[in-house]
């Protein structure tokens, strides 16, 4: 009589980068089917960017001489591309304080999924849906007269993707740590003005007097922003592109490591 034995699982398929991978695709699907299943705010969410493309960006056509470049949507299109990745990631953080009240949170909390793959995969949701809106948006802005290298919209959406990544990550910490919409809601609203002033998204800060040219110098999104209109220009090797390129994997890096922090903290 033969007694059957089973072989021990390979350590390649239980592994903690395996068990990672795993929850990860686990908690991006259910935040994923959760947006198909109400597509309304991504819509919503991408009209903002469109109505500027559609509205205001024919009003900046004859100023493209002053804008030093002849035509206008390469400077304008991947302002709004930026804006789009930093407000379309910064307002992810009330979907998770919605969880926390319903006891999502807490549930996730008990299991032994990886604290990494509940911040990792909801950030894999955000950058899919920032991707295919900015795809969109590019889409809608050539019949309008947009004119662009394709390696340069390709790198754009690159860096549109790591910059949505670093403010969903702290977008959903800073949710962790306040619990409330009523605190969370005041304190985006504190920050997104002035970006929206300083980075010059919707006009190049080469336009404002020197002592506001100086503030805006500080600001880390303003030299991201002038990186992507090097990128829609097609000039790949110059060091504004890749300075801004960096300073975009640097606030990657810094926003993942705060919201993997405060994601591990919530459950100990």
């Amino acid at each position: 009589m033969s007694t059957a034995t089973t072989a021990p699982p390979s350590p390649a398929t239980t592994g903690p980068t395996s068990s990672v991978a795993r929850d990860t695709y686990t908690v991006f699907a259910r935040a994923m089917r959760m947006s198909l299943r109400n597509p309304a705010w991504l819509v919503i969410s991408l009209m903002q960017p469109v109505l500027y493309i559609v509205l205001f960006g024919p009003l900046l056509e004859p100023l493209s001489s002053q804008l030093g470049s002849g035509n206008a949507y390469q400077l304008f299109v991947p302002g709004i591309l930026v804006q789009l990745g930093i407000f379309g990631a910064l307002f992810v953080g009330f979907g998770l304080i919605a969880e926390y009240r319903a006891g999502v949170i807490e549930s996730q909390r008990v299991t032994p999924a990886s604290r990494t793959a509940l911040l990792l995969g909801r950030v894999m949701r955000d950058v899919v849906v920032l991707l295919v809106q900015g795809t969109l948006l590019v889409l809608v802005s050539i019949p309008l007269g947009l004119r662009a290298p394709v390696l340069g919209v390709v790198l754009t959406l690159v860096v549109i993707a790591l910059l949505g990544a670093a403010f969903a990550s702290v977008s959903y910490a800073l949710a962790l740590t306040l619990k409330s919409e009523d605190a969370f809601a005041p304190l985006l609203n504190a920050v997104v003005l002035p970006v929206l002033l300083l980075s010059g998204i919707l006009l190049p800060m080469t336009l404002a007097p020197g002592w506001l040219q100086a503030v805006s110098d500080v600001n880390p999104l303003k030299h991201v922003v002038e990186g992507a209109r090097s990128f829609f220009d097609g000039d790949y090797g110059s060091s504004t592109a890749w300075w801004g390129a960096g300073l975009t994997v640097a606030m990657g890096l810094l926003g993942w490591w705060f919201g993997v922090r405060r994601f591990r903290q919530e459950s100990s």
